[in-house]
C-alpha cells in the first residue's frame, strides 16, 4: 500500500495530471533486508549470512578452531620435547611480521568493499579478487625473505638454548606469511560481501586436516615407529595451512564469483545501479581504490607491530624459562580471550561498514562536509559495535576470573612441564587479567573508526603507540631485566591496554562531535 509520501504527482503546462513512484531513503524507509541486524522470528528459514547473529556464528567457529589447533600443536610439540615449545612461538612471530601486510589492505576490505549500498556487486568482487591476488603475491615475496634470513630471524626471536636445533623450523615456518595472506585476504574480503561461512570453510578444513594428519604422525599414538619431531609438526602445520587457504579461495570463486562472471572476462552487461558495463577481474584502478586507506592500516600496523617485536626481542633474552612463560601466557590470549573479542569485532565492522555506506548514499556520495547528523541516526551507525561491546563484557569478564583462579597454572605445568614455567605464567596472567577487559571493549569501540574514517583509526594507534608504548619500550631496552622484568613488561602490555581504552575513548568522542555538529569533511568517494 503506497502512501501519498510515495507518489511524485506533477502537472505539466497543459494541466495534465501524472504520477510517479518515487523511491523514499529517508531512514525510515531503508530497504528491510539491508538495515535488518536480526532475523524477523527465529524460525531457521529466516536466519540469513547478513544478519547479525548469524554472521556472529560463522566468525566464532572461524576464529576458535585455529585457537584450539595452536593450542593442540604445543600439547604435541611438549610431548616431543617441552624445551621446543618455545620454539613453536616463531610461528607466531613469523605471524606478527606478515600481520603488517595482512592488516593494511585487508582492513581496508570494511570501509571499501562492504559499502554496498553505494557499489554494486560486480564492482566489490572486482576489489576483493584485486585484493586477493595482491595479498598473495606480497605473501610470496615475504616467505622467500623469510627463509633467505632464517639464521638472523632466529638470533632475534628464539632463544640461545634451541637456536641451533630451530633453524629449519624456521625456514619451514615462512612459507606461513604466503598462506596466511591468501587467507587472511579472502576471510576480510568475504566478511565484507557478507559471506562469512568462506572463512569458517577455511578454518573447518584447516583444523580437521590438521588434527587428522598430527594424530597419524606426531601424536603419541601415531602410525608407524618413527620418532616424531617439531619439524614434521611444522611441515604438518605448513601444508594444512595452504591447502585451507585455496581451499577457502576455491569455494568463494565457485560460489560467488564464477556465478557471476564464469569466463573471468569483462562483463559486458549493464547492472542494474550502475547502467555501466561492470568488470570483475582484478585491476589497477581498484587497486588505488583499496591503496588510500590500506596505507593508512599498513602505517597502523607496522608502528605497532615493530614495537611489539623489539619488545619480544628483550623476552627472549631473558631466557628459556622466561620466554616459554611468555609463550604459554600468549597461547592462553590468543587461544582463549582473543577469539570472541576478534570475532565481535570481524562481526561489527561489517555491519557498521554497511550503515555508513548507507548513510553516504543518503547524503549524497559526493558530499564531504555534511550537515549536522542527529543522534538516532548516529546510533544506528554505531549500534552493531554497542551490541559487540554488551556481548564482550558479558563474556570476557567470567572467562578472566575462571583463568585467573582456575585456569592458568596447570595450563602452563601440563604445557611446559615445569613448576617454574608455571608459576611464572600464572602470575603474568593475574597481574594483568583486569586489562583484557578494556581490550575488549577498546577493540569494539575502534570498530566505529576503521569501518568508517580509517584516518581516525591511525590517529588513535599512533597516539597510544608512540605516547605510551615506545617509551617503556626504550626503558625496557636500557634496564637491566634480570629479577624484574615482568614488573616493566606489564606496564608496556598491561598499560597500553588501559592507554588504549581511554586514547579510542576520546578519538569516539571527537568523531562522533564533529559529525554531530558537521564539522566532518568526509573522504572522497572512489567506485574503482
Amino acid at each position: 500500500m503506497l502512501s501519498k509520501d510515495d507518489v511524485d504527482t506533477r502537472v505539466d503546462g497543459e494541466g495534465n495530471i501524472s504520477s510517479e513512484v518515487v523511491r523514499d531513503l529517508s531512514p525510515s524507509r531503508l530497504p528491510p533486508r539491508d538495515d535488518r541486524l536480526f532475523p524477523r522470528t527465529w524460525r531457521v528459514w529466516d536466519w540469513h549470512r547478513d544478519q547479525y547473529p548469524v554472521a556472529l556464528m560463522f566468525n566464532i567457529g572461524a576464529f576458535i578452531l585455529p585457537a584450539v589447533y595452536n593450542t593442540l600443536s604445543k600439547l604435541w610439540v611438549a610431548n616431543i620435547d617441552s624445551s621446543f615449545v618455545v620454539t613453536t612461538d616463531v610461528y607466531t612471530y613469523i605471524g606478527v611480521v606478515a600481520e603488517v601486510l595482512n592488516e593494511g589492505l585487508p582492513r581496508a576490505a570494511w570501509v571499501v568493499i562492504g559499502d554496498k549500498a553505494s557499489r554494486s556487486l560486480t564492482q566489490r568482487l572486482g576489489l576483493a579478487h584485486t585484493l586477493i591476488l595482491f595479498q598473495s603475491v606480497l605473501g610470496l615475496i615475504m616467505s622467500i625473505g623469510f627463509v633467505a634470513g632464517a639464521r638472523t630471524f632466529a638470533e632475534g626471536f628464539v632463544p640461545i638454548e634451541v637456536r641451533e636445533q630451530s633453524l629449519t623450523y624456521v625456514r619451514i615456518s615462512a612459507f606461513s606469511a604466503l598462506s596466511s595472506a591468501v587467507e587472511t585476504a579472502v576471510s576480510a574480503a568475504t566478511r565484507a560481501l557478507d559471506k562469512p561461512d568462506v572463512p569458517f570453510v577455511i578454518s573447518t578444513a584447516k583444523f580437521a586436516i590438521n588434527i587428522v594428519l598430527d594424530m597419524l604422525i606426531i601424536s603419541t599414538f601415531h602410525i608407524g615407529s618413527h620418532t616424531p619431531t617439531i619439524n614434521m609438526q611444522a611441515g604438518i602445520q605448513l601444508a594444512c595451512n595452504m591447502v585451507a587457504a585455496f581451499v577457502g579461495l576455491f569455494y568463494f570463486l565457485s560460489t560467488t564469483s564464477l556465478k557471476m562472471h564464469p569466463r573471468w572476462k569483462y562483463r559486458n552487461s549493464v547492472t542494474e545501479e550502475t547502467e555501466s558495463p561492470a568488470k570483475t577481474r582484478p585491476s589497477i584502478k581498484a587497486l588505488l581504490v583499496l591503496m588510500r586507506p590500506g596505507l593508512m592500516m599498513f602505517a597502523e600496523s607496522a608502528v605497532r607491530n615493530a614495537l611489539y617485536l623489539w619488545l619480544i626481542t628483550t623476552i627472549v633474552a631473558l631466557g628459556s624459562t622466561y620466554a616459554t612463560a611468555w609463550g604459554i601466557f600468549n597461547a592462553i590470549r590468543w587461544g582463549l580471550v582473543m577469539v570472541p573479542v576478534l570475532a565481535l569485532d570481524a562481526t561489527a565492522s561489517a555491519f557498521v561498514s554497511h550503515r555508513w555506506g548507507t548513510w553516504r548514499r543518503e547524503i549524497g556520495v559526493d558530499t564531504l562536509r555534511p550537515a549536522g547528523v542527529t543522534l538516532r541516526k548516529l546510533f544506528h551507525i554505531t549500534k552493531p559495535a554497542f551490541i559487540s561491546l554488551a556481548l564482550a563484557i558479558a563474556v570476557e569478564v567470567p572467562l578472566a576470573i575462571f583463568l585467573t583462579f582456575w585456569g592458568a597454572r596447570p595450563f602452563a605445568r601440563y604445557l611446559s612441564g615445569s613448576d617454574e614455567v608455571a608459576d611464572v605464567t600464572a602470575y603474568m596472567w593475574r597481574t594483568i587479567d583486569w586489562c583484557y577487559i578494556f581490550f575488549a571493549v577498546s577493540t569494539q569501540m575502534a570498530t566505529v573508526l576503521l569501518a568508517t574514517r580509517p584516518k581516525w583509526y591511525l590517529y588513535q594507534s599512533l597516539a597510544s603507540n608512540l605516547l605510551y608504548v615506545l617509551p617503556w619500550a626504550i626503558v625496557c631496552q636500557v634496564k637491566d631485566l634480570e629479577g624484574n622484568a615482568w614488573t616493566y613488561h606489564s606496564l608496556v602490555f598491561g598499560g597500553s591496554l588501559v592507554f588504549s581504552f581511554v586514547d579510542i575513548l576520546i578519538v569516539d568522542g571527537l568523531w562522533a562531535w564533529t559529525l554531530l555538529k558537521g564539522k566532518a569533511t568526509l573522504e572522497v568517494f572512489r567506485e574503482g
